[in-house]
């Protein structure tokens, strides 16, 4: 009777698994720009600046990447020294032991910015992506920024290859999906693009769309996000907000991402703050 007990409250005590957000970890989505509070959270979650590190700087727009430079700016920007640089182009490469040994140590891995598809190209289906998705399932941290944003949606955004200005790019629909049902895009109110994430929501209804402005993100945890930074987050839910299909979140405000809803219990503007 005490055994059947203790099992019923074990069964009642656990929380509940997460529908949106990882089921183990934490995301950093970075809307873009000079966010240090997004490094700060960055390197403390994934236990300091001592712990091991990895960046893949594959979706910046350059043809030939200086990898040098890249740890060098990275370790300088994040203040840490334990980094490693992971990148190739090579679908092959990706799919190695070899490339992905570093993933496997890592506390930490940061997605840099640039096009969304040469992610999917380099990534999608490897061994260097199912690695990526140990790195959380271990409880470590996956950052990003611009591109490295987007892609963690289960919906990709701006992943045509001719152009970031196409939304919805037949063969470049699909993200890495650590933030199940949602699409993100970054740049928001800088590049004025607060429109743009209305009509992929009208066309996939069931998604829940996130818009970062720079330097605003997000920190998730389970199906719990909260707004850092020094700008909004837009939330396109398919629903209409003081007349605009969008409204937005200040940072310190903390979402429910499951319920779609505020879990601070504030009411804010739905205009431009």
């Amino acid at each position: 009777m005490i055994t059947s007990l203790v099992i019923s409250f074990l069964l009642i005590s656990q929380p509940e698994p997460s529908k949106v957000g990882p089921k183990a970890g934490t995301l950093i989505v970075d809307g873009g720009g000079e966010n240090s509070e997004s490094i700060k959270r960055f390197v403390a979650l994934a236990g300091g600046p001592d712990s091991a590190f990895v960046l893949i700087p594959t979706a910046t727009e350059s043809e030939q990447v200086d990898v040098k430079n890249q740890h060098q700016t990275f370790t300088r920007r994040f203040g840490v020294k334990n980094v490693t640089v992971l990148h190739t182009r090579d679908r092959a490469e990706a799919d190695t032991e070899e490339f992905v040994a570093p993933l496997k140590m890592a506390r930490g891995v940061w997605l840099g910015g640039g096009r969304q598809w040469r992610l999917v190209d380099s990534y999608m289906g490897t061994r260097a992506q199912r690695e990526l998705e140990g790195v959380l399932a271990r409880g470590g941290v996956i950052g990003g920024s611009s591109a490295g944003a987007t892609i963690q949606g289960s919906y990709l955004v701006r992943g045509a290859r001719e152009g970031n200005h196409i939304m919805m790019a037949k063969g470049y629909e699909a993200g890495f999906g650590y933030l199940r049902g949602v699409a993100v895009d970054q740049h928001l109110l800088v590049r004025r693009r607060q429109d743009d994430l209305v009509e992929v929501i009208a066309k996939k209804p069931e998604l829940l769309g996130l818009g970062l402005d720079e330097p605003a993100a997000i920190v998730v945890q389970g199906d719990r996000m909260e707004v850092i930074g020094r700008s909004v987050v837009g939330i396109y839910d398919g629903k209409e907000h003081d007349g605009k299909r969008y409204y937005f979140l200040a940072p310190g405000e903390v979402f429910d991402l499951a319920a779609r809803k505020r879990l601070d219990g504030t009411k804010r503007d739905s205009g431009h703050p």
